[in-house]
């Protein structure tokens, strides 16, 4: 199976990948989408990334907190997305669940790949906040006063560096659940634990998280 004409070339996929990112409209029937693009539908395709590509970028950010990995694994998730999409069962979950697995899947090999170039044993490394972290939310409300978008970008530096410090297991149920905004059987899918574990994950990220947003507040000011 080819990719369609309208795949963005290897060496301009950053520029397409962040200039086209838009939310997903919930009204989509997903199941009847995928058999459009197994037809060979081309706009089907189209409509498919554009529905999808923002969230898995932020998903690929948060896990990176590197704008550059995160264009490059959004490229990858799409290309191995659209060889699988014939593997896509709706019967066995959503479409947002399915992609969401695939995302995480992919983040994990390449995080396995990136220890072992770095002969290092540490999921950790590489995930500290770089000095691009805006570019996880490239749109700019215009309604929005320069003041008010600073304060943003600064509380977005803020979350991602202590996001960064969060273990890799609680980091993970909560960028799921606060930031993609997935239920907990969805999480328990994706992660494949049991929804209790899924829950309480979320309790402790949190409260990690907090503690070390409040350790930055005092630091701040």
């Amino acid at each position: 199976m080819n990719l369609p004409s309208n795949t963005p070339p290897e060496s301009d996929s950053r520029r397409q990948w962040a200039s086209a990112r838009r939310p997903e409209a919930p009204e989509i029937d997903w199941p009847a989408l995928v058999r459009r693009c197994l037809d060979g539908d081309s706009g089907a395709w189209t409509e498919l990334v554009a529905a999808q590509q923002r969230r898995v970028y932020a998903l690929c950010y948060r896990f990176t907190a590197s704008p550059h990995d995160a264009e490059d694994l959004t490229q990858d998730v799409f290309i191995k997305l659209y060889g699988n999409l014939a593997s896509f069962d709706p019967a066995k979950g959503s479409f947002q669940t399915w992609i969401t697995t695939l995302t995480r899947n992919l983040l994990v090999d390449h995080f396995r790949r990136s220890r072992q170039q770095r002969v290092t044993d540490s999921m950790d490394a590489g995930w500290e906040l770089g000095n691009d972290a805006s570019h996880v939310e490239p749109i700019v409300d215009q309604r929005t006063t320069p003041f008010q978008q600073a304060v943003r970008n600064q509380l977005e530096q803020m979350v991602q560096h202590a996001l960064a410090k969060v273990s890799p297991e609680l980091r993970e149920a909560v960028i799921l659940r606060d930031l993609q905004d997935m239920d907990y059987k969805e999480i328990a899918e994706v992660l494949a634990i049991p929804q209790g574990t899924v829950k309480s994950r979320i309790s402790r990220g949190r409260a990690e998280l907090a503690r070390l947003l409040e350790r930055t507040k005092g630091q701040v000011m």
